[in-house]
């Protein structure tokens, strides 16, 4: 059987203290592994990770320039919730911990979201869905 398939999301930072910080201040973990003085593997799931990487050394990467995520959206993270709550907790974690808000609330009854920025403007989703509408019984 193969190996579940790994997602790296790679987002450039201006300051990686201050992203660590918040990040694990919301309970994550980083992998000291792929971490060093310019990136932090930033531990999602077993098969989900972000590379949180300084701008100078984001730069050895791509020959484009850096989206400014303070002013444009390049990306949009999306991370499951088991409940509605859990969706409150990290979202109110987050801004309470150098996070700023991104969008309105979203409440779709089936499901539900919160959105916030990290330091660098990056936004981040957290989403519950109703197991019964996953399922197509709602």
């Amino acid at each position: 059987m193969p190996q579940p398939q790994m997602i790296f999301v790679n987002l450039p930072v201006k300051d990686l203290g201050t992203t660590k910080n918040l990040f694990a201040k919301l309970g994550f973990g980083f992998n000291p592994q792929f971490s060093d003085e310019t990136t932090a593997c930033l531990v999602i799931s077993d098969t989900i990770f972000a590379m949180l990487i300084t701008e100078p050394r984001f730069k050895d990467f791509t020959r484009k320039e850096i989206a400014d995520a303070s002013r444009t959206t390049e990306v949009l993270i999306a991370l499951s919730a088991d409940s509605r709550e859990k969706v409150d907790e990290l979202a109110d974690a987050a801004l309470a911990n150098g996070g700023s808000p991104a969008n309105d609330p979203m409440d779709e009854g089936f499901m539900y979201g919160r959105s916030f920025q990290d330091p660098d403007g990056h936004i981040w989703e957290v989403v519950w869905m109703d197991p019964a509408a996953v399922a197509g019984q709602a």
